[in-house]
């Protein structure tokens, strides 16, 4: 999971979400679990797309200014589960989308004004503090169908925003919480996983990006999580023990 998304930039928030409800971790550790994978992935991918020169300072720094207060308080905003996992359905059905739908950008990027750039930081910061991922999945199509950055730059510019932008969440939900519901000796295991996936994807990624065969079969995984949220979401009809009553 996480060398799949390292290869364009992400953390694989989404995807872990994906897997977490799979497993039945309570909402509540759902988000907090994400944001620190992502943070250890997000890392990762900002070490070696750094190291590329296709990383749009103009861009990021606003998105950033924006995004990280935006992402703060969407993570200090509690969200009862039966609002939770539809909405995280409804996020993962997107990502399922945008996976099956490649989405190229343009050669000639095109210079958004400052004002816009950062109206669109705290649009992608709220919904990603509150769900729990760094807000990639989205920010990889919008600024690719806007046209302001080219294939590559959005992974150069995906990776620290996603990074700054789950310790932000991060903190939101430490702050709410006084504290994090992690529990770190389930946690630990899957952050050496991610570590390694993160670094073999953003390693092939950074230099190479693009593998739709790969994306589509995470697509696959993602809707079959995404359905599984919404299944969650029905009411439960139960049946209430009739007493009968003995005549003599």
């Amino acid at each position: 999971m996480a060398a799949i998304y390292s290869m364009v930039g992400h953390g694989g928030g989404s995807g872990y979400l994906a897997v977490l409800a799979l497993s039945g971790i309570a909402p509540e550790e759902m988000r907090p679990t994400a944001l620190l994978l992502n943070i250890v992935v997000a890392s990762i991918g900002t070490w070696k797309f750094g190291k590329t020169s296709t990383f749009r300072k103009d861009i990021f720094i606003p998105l950033i200014c924006a995004s990280v207060p935006a992402a703060f308080i969407g993570g200090y905003i509690e969200v009862p589960s039966t609002i939770y996992k539809p909405v995280v359905g409804v996020i993962l059905l997107y990502a399922a989308i945008r996976l099956f739908v490649p989405i190229k950008g343009n050669e000639q990027s095109k210079q958004p004004s400052i004002m816009l750039i950062m109206f669109i930081g705290i649009l992608i910061g709220i919904p990603s503090g509150i769900i729990g991922i760094g807000g990639g999945i989205f920010l990889s199509p919008l600024v690719l169908l806007l046209g302001w950055t080219t294939a590559k730059q959005t992974a150069a510019i995906s990776a620290p925003f996603i990074l700054v932008n789950s310790i932000a969440g991060l903190g939101g939900i430490a702050v709410d919480n006084s504290g994090l519901p992690v529990d770190f000796s389930f946690v630990t295991p899957l952050a050496t996983a991610v570590v390694i996936g993160g670094v073999a994807g953003a390693t092939f990624g950074s230099r190479r990006l693009g593998n739709q065969g790969l994306r589509t079969v995470l697509g696959v995984v993602l809707l079959i999580a995404s359905i599984k949220m919404f299944i969650a979401t029905q009411p439960q009809n139960t049946t209430m023990p009739v007493e009968v009553k003995s005549t003599q």
